[in-house]
């Protein structure tokens, strides 16, 4: 396992450098990613935008360990991850990242508390009921612990998702696009919840999404078009977000 220098590994919470995912061979080939190299220093919230097909998802998938790059490294801290085997690459994951799938992904015949614990089984942990509780009080889900997903709305669902990805407090919290299904009202309150997960708990987040208001909660966006990062600005507005979307000729998504 290579170690990277300290001050880099301080300085940053995920990195990616010169990262490349081709799915495919010969003429059927897809460069989802050609050469993008990325950090996310702690205690920051980043957006990641580009139009349909330019690499957001797999960039996110590969900074959170899900996806393997065909050439380049992933970084968490001062640890290479993108080649570890397998196992330990899982284990160290459900340590040290969270993710929230935009389809909330729950198990419907488990209930709150048993969909919040499951990461923490799967990894081989006792689960802390007083930990689960907590996670789930922290995204307005207190007294829910015994319900089920189906008795829940999209919102109430999608905030069990988040407590599940934040239970075991994780370094790098990655969402994809965890508002896309959600009404306007609902998905503020979830974009709030993970802007505090950033400035009260000091977590780091990165977030793909296509909605330039979503990206006004995040501290820098980044644009990818085509598998390379084509900008990044910081102190994002939605007004900021859309003019320079319109430099992609592609629109949000």
């Amino acid at each position: 396992m290579t170690e990277m220098t300290t001050d880099i590994a301080t300085a940053t919470a995920a990195r990616a450098e010169d990262l490349h995912r081709q799915y495919g061979r010969g003429t059927a080939a897809v460069r989802a990613l050609r050469g993008v190299s990325v950090a996310l220093a702690p205690g920051t919230f980043t957006a990641v935008m580009g139009p349909s097909g330019s690499g957001k998802t797999t960039l996110l998938h590969c900074l959170a360990g899900m996806d393997r790059p065909t050439r380049g490294s992933v970084w968490w801290g001062g640890t290479e991850v993108s080649r570890l085997p397998e196992r330990r690459l899982a284990q160290l994951r459900r340590s040290r990242v969270g993710f929230v799938f935009q389809a909330f992904n729950l198990m419907p015949a488990m209930t709150v508390a048993q969909n919040v614990e499951l990461p923490g089984r799967l990894a081989g942990k006792r689960p802390d009921h007083g930990q689960v509780l907590d996670a789930l009080a922290r995204v307005g889900l207190a007294g829910r612990e015994r319900h089920r997903p189906g008795q829940l709305s999209g919102g109430q669902q999608q905030r069990v998702a988040i407590a599940r990805a934040l239970v075991y407090r994780p370094q790098v919290l990655f969402a994809d696009e965890p508002t896309g299904a959600l009404d306007r009202a609902t998905g503020h309150e979830i974009l709030a919840l993970l802007r505090s997960g950033v400035d009260r708990d000091g977590g780091t987040c990165a977030m793909v999404t296509h909605d330039p208001v979503a990206a006004g909660y995040a501290d820098r966006v980044l644009l990818l078009a085509d598998g390379v990062v084509v900008d990044e600005f910081e102190r994002p507005t939605a007004a900021r977000v859309v003019e320079r979307l319109s430099r992609l000729g592609g629109g949000a998504r």
